[in-house]
């Protein structure tokens, strides 16, 4: 797994084998294993530590798939050989506790065993480790070392929970970790000397001479700091620039928590060395690069590409429109004017070459769809800034569609709120005057999220489309709590989730209706997957008036249940936030739901190993208990042999294929 070519020396591939680091010369041929975390234990309870792998809450909340990261420089020794480096997390996840679901081999009634944190529960230990590799004068591996703090993480640096982002500085002076808190309202950079590791194998005298020899000399260095009443949102803007001073680091970072809006600034901060657990670092000089109530992306593998040459920063934002993604430059030297290099009208997402005289765009419009064109910087070298993009070459343009695509309209609407709304609506195809149309709501309406804005929906909301042409209309909706629109926008779901989510909605829903007149409010439905099918639930629960008919595809209904890394960023702790966590528990309300049988369909994948069944199964049970009724809907996912009456060939499906291939495209298929 996860396979990575070093930077400083080519020849060198490490990779991830049985939750271990191991290292490949493509010179010599050799392997070598550099961590002994796994022992080989089947059970997981026995095997719970592993080094260069993130944990599932890492990966899934944090969107961090690595676990190690190569050193971009090497250090040559006298023989001519070289020192490679390797700064990894090392993860312990016995306190952890362990649940079982549905093994994928159905059929022979199988459990898996995962490590899963569900809130207030125990996270993993973790702690950063380094890993030494020596090699000779051509290029074969002599011996590998294994490092790690001189002291335990939890104690050098006390309160953080989650490393979210980590790395080195390009000169490799530093390795540097992003850490955060366990409530996700503090962030802090921290900048790592290798000599701060001690080897780790060394008998007890040994190691009270490499701790008496770091002292006061060798220490960590908090270059930053970011602190917020509501929550952190993770990013990966983090560009340092080598450094031109012993005493001090310059580097680009963003922060939202500031004004509420996320911006990029450049911080210079001196590196003191001021004892004993005081890492903290002054901040010499803050620049802000851009500000306004929009947003630089910086989330969801969002980059910058930093000209340090010309002293500029590319970004990407939303500067334009909350409905676009845009390019954009400024000088990080003398921030001023905020140049957008892409065209209005459509939403964008770019990468800038790394000699900053092209970049590539993937982008479209609601009724366009995408197409990737590169283009050219065309100017003067003495105007870096307000050099003009010019049409390049094409990678691909759009495809035509197989049948007549109507796009969605986008409308918005000041709700009681104060914020202005945004919304998409399909409407029928068939419209008659006077006649009043079936109208479902398409719903997520959680954090890190944005339905509506202006780029193609013809493929990944075909289903949409498909409703509308039955004669459905369909809205779609971006209330308090999605993203893209600042932190205070976002935060108002803070300690409270379903609540004003659902009330946008409803605004939403009333606003169309009159507007255009052709919506039947005696039947709206309200359908949406995992936090959307979580509203879906709250919407029957609280507007049973409104909604009379919720699709909920597999949602969350204990909080209790879901981990640690999401659920408590937005709720706290169960022990903190008792009643928040019963009030947007739908397995808990049971008895609000209405008597009328049809109008709650269920939907759920028996291998979902993100909401697991059980959260279908405890709602299941607490409905049968309030003698409420349900339709329930299961994807056990099995795989079935069918046969194509055309052809007479047998194929090898999916049931959930099976299902999608029948409703989608009406072929007539034996199941056999």
């Amino acid at each position: 797994m996860d396979p990575k070519i070093c930077p400083a020396d080519p020849d060198f591939i490490g990779f991830i084998n049985n939750n271990d680091i191991w290292v490949t010369s493509i010179k010599t041929g050799e392997e070598r294993r550099l961590t002994f975390c796994h022992t080989g234990a089947e059970n997981p309870a026995e095997d719970p530590r592993s080094a260069g792998v993130a944990s599932f809450v890492t990966q899934e909340e944090f969107d961090r798939f690595t676990g190690y990261w190569w050193s971009p420089e090497t250090t040559t020794e006298s023989d001519g050989g070289k020192t490679l480096r390797i700064l990894y997390e090392e993860v312990d996840e016995s306190e952890v506790e362990i649940i079982h679901v549905p093994s994928p081999a159905l059929e022979e009634r199988k459990t898996d065993a995962y490590r899963y944190p569900r809130a207030g529960s125990k996270n993993p230990k973790i702690t950063l480790k380094l890993t030494e590799i020596k090699t000779d004068a051509d290029g074969r591996i002599v011996n590998s070392q294994e490092k790690e703090l001189p002291v335990a993480f939890s104690c050098l640096f006390p309160g953080a929970e989650y490393i979210t982002r980590a790395g080195w500085t390009k000169d490799g002076r530093y390795a540097w970790a992003a850490m955060m808190d366990r409530r996700q309202q503090r962030l802090q950079l921290v900048l790592l000397p290798p000599e701060l590791f001690i080897p780790a194998q060394q008998d007890q005298s040994s190691r009270q001479q490499s701790l008496e020899a770091l002292a006061d000399a060798v220490q960590p260095f908090i270059i930053y700091q970011e602190t917020s009443n509501i929550w952190i949102n993770v990013h990966d803007i983090f560009h340092p620039f080598i450094q031109s001073s012993d005493d001090e680091i310059t580097f680009i970072t963003v922060n939202e928590s500031k004004t509420g809006f996320c911006h990029l600034y450049r911080i210079t901060s001196v590196l003191e060395r001021r004892g004993h657990h005081h890492f903290k670092c002054p901040i010499k000089e803050e620049v802000t690069l851009t500000s306004g109530e929009w947003e630089v992306l910086a989330n969801h593998g969002a980059k910058i590409w930093v000209d340090e040459s010309a002293k500029l920063v590319y970004f990407q934002g939303t500067k334009d429109s909350p409905l676009e993604h845009h390019l954009y430059v400024v000088s990080y030297e003398s921030p001023g004017d905020i140049v957008r290099l892409t065209k209005p009208g459509f939403s964008h997402s770019c990468s800038v070459s790394q000699t900053f005289d092209m970049f590539v765009s993937h982008y479209s419009s609601l009724s366009s769809a995408p197409c990737v064109h590169i283009f050219k910087l065309i100017g003067s070298d003495t105007d870096p800034l307000h050099k003009e993009p010019q049409f390049w070459a094409s990678m691909m343009e759009p495809a035509g569609f197989p049948f007549d695509y109507t796009p969605p309209e986008i409308f918005s609407f000041t709700g009681k709120s104060g914020f202005e709304l945004f919304g998409m609506l399909y409407k029928p195809n068939h419209l008659l005057p006077g006649r009043k149309h079936p109208t479902v709501i398409f719903v997520y309406g959680g954090p890190q999220v944005q339905l509506v804005n202006n780029s193609y929906k013809g493929v990944k909301y075909l289903r949409l489309s498909t409703l509308a042409s039955l004669g459905y209309v369909v809205l779609v909706i971006d209330g308090r709590g999605s993203c893209q629109r600042g932190l205070r926008f976002e935060g108002a779901v803070k300690d409270k989730m379903g609540q004003v989510e659902i009330e946008d909605q409803v605004e939403g829903l009333n606003y169309v209706a009159e507007k255009y007149k052709f919506l039947d409010l005696s039947r709206v439905a309200i359908h949406g997957w995992s936090y959307g099918g979580f509203l879906s639930l709250m919407g029957l629960i609280h507007k049973p008036d409104v909604f009379k008919v919720a699709i909920a595809g597999a949602p969350v209904t204990l909080w209790t249940a879901y981990d640690t890394g999401y659920t408590e960023r937005y709720l706290d702790t169960p022990e903190k936030n008792q009643k928040g966590y019963e009030d947007c528990s739908v397995a808990l309300h049971v008895n609000k739901l209405p008597n009328e049988p049809n109008r709650l369909l269920i939907l759920h994948g028996f291998l979902d190993e993100n909401v697991h069944f059980f959260h279908t199964n405890f709602l299941v049970s607490q409905l049968i208990r309030a003698g409420k009724p349900y339709n329930l809907q299961v994807y056990p996912n099995e795989r079935h042999s069918i046969r194509c009456p055309e052809s007479g060939e047998h194929y090898e499906i999916t049931l959930l294929h099976f299902l999608q291939q029948n409703l989608l495209t009406g072929s007539k298929v034996t199941a056999e």
